[in-house]
């Protein structure tokens, strides 16, 4: 397919026209008969000063380094079918980007909406890691290019600086190869860093009611992008906390998740009512995913007596983001921790 033109918008990454007060993220996409879109039964909300009408509940890519081929083309599929259209990964996640590729050749590219991400920091590299990202999705643009998984303030400045990761992908942006910018992080230091840097059109940020309700994880980022119009990508939604010692674990991830459909339609229901939230994540498997997309479905605006069982259920789990929040406040990095993959630390982030 040929590279389509887009308009730009003035201001900020994407600039241009100021946007109608509807359009705001976190704003249900309205249909010309003014009512919110919802599309093979999944809701839709504009993606913040975008204007992009996504799907509540995102599909990632992560999911597909775990599966063959064949039950990646069948995941992606069922997920479009049932009105996913907003698809991310990264060259982080192994051969997901390849079987992404593969598998969205099944659908028509200006039916749904690529996001990617690059953990390069400096201009060359981001650059490289887009262009070869760009040949294993077999696609000529990105609707989202972000900076993934930004934990320090130090490397938020790397990238916003001069030669850095953000210059670059401007500079692929007006060549039409990105459409809008975000980012991704795992740190309240580093999203606040880089939202004061640079006018990001998405935030990639864990929005969990563990870490918010135990840590207050989550609430000043949330108030930042709602004051800024960005778009809020919700990651970690079904997270519990850490797998207790007493606990065996029933799947390998660093995390325990809600499993039991009616718990994931609650956690994703509390998720989806934080603004400027405009879409969700699942953890990377794809029976979770299934069950996420689901509770898209039957999404509802959360009720204040399941706040209140979702505060008490908080008190009996452990934050999965205390430390790394800590470890950055204190200018101390637990690399051998995080590195091995032990106790609790995964042996990278999402």
């Amino acid at each position: 397919m040929k590279r389509r033109t887009f308009i730009k918008v003035v201001g900020g990454a994407t600039g241009g026209v100021a946007l109608a007060q509807s359009e705001l993220a976190g704003a249900p996409a309205v249909s010309a008969a003014g009512q919110p879109e919802t599309v093979a039964g999944m809701p839709r909300r504009v993606m913040g000063r975008t204007g992009l009408q996504v799907s509540i509940v995102a599909f990632s890519g992560f999911a597909l380094n775990k599966y063959q081929q064949e039950e990646c083309n069948a995941g992606v599929k069922k997920a479009f079918d049932k009105g996913v259209n907003y698809f991310d990964v990264a060259p982080a996640y192994g051969e997901s980007e390849n079987r992404l590729g593969v598998a969205l050749q099944q659908l028509d590219r200006s039916k749904y909406y690529l996001a990617c991400k690059t953990k390069m920091r400096d201009g060359p590299g981001a650059l490289a890691e887009m262009e070869r990202s760009l040949t294993r999705l077999k696609t000529d643009h990105f609707d989202v290019y972000q900076l993934h998984h930004l934990r320090k303030p130090e490397e938020v400045k790397q990238a916003l600086g001069p030669g850095g990761a953000v210059e670059a992908i401007l500079k692929a942006r007006d060549q039409g190869k990105v459409r809008f910018i975000g980012f991704s992080a795992h740190t309240t230091k580093a999203a606040m860093e880089a939202m004061t840097g640079f006018k990001f059109d998405t935030v990639m940020f864990p929005i969990n009611f563990v870490e918010y309700y135990l840590i207050g994880f989550g609430k000043e980022v949330l108030a930042e992008a709602r004051r800024q119009g960005a778009a809020v990508l919700a990651i970690k939604p079904m997270s519990t906390g850490f797998w207790p010692k007493e606990v065996k674990k029933t799947r390998n991830w660093w995390y325990r998740s809600a499993e039991d459909q009616e718990e994931v339609n609650l956690v994703m229901r509390w998720a989806l009512s934080q603004e400027p939230v405009v879409t969700t994540f699942s953890p990377a498997f794809l029976d979770l995913a299934d069950k996420s997309i689901e509770a898209g479905r039957n999404f509802r605006p959360i009720t204040e007596e399941e706040i209140a069982r979702l505060q008490a259920k908080a008190k009996e789990c452990q934050s999965v983001f205390k430390r790394e929040e800590d470890a950055v406040a204190f200018h101390h990095h637990p690399a051998h921790d995080r590195e091995a993959g032990v106790d609790g630390y995964p042996g990278h982030w999402v």
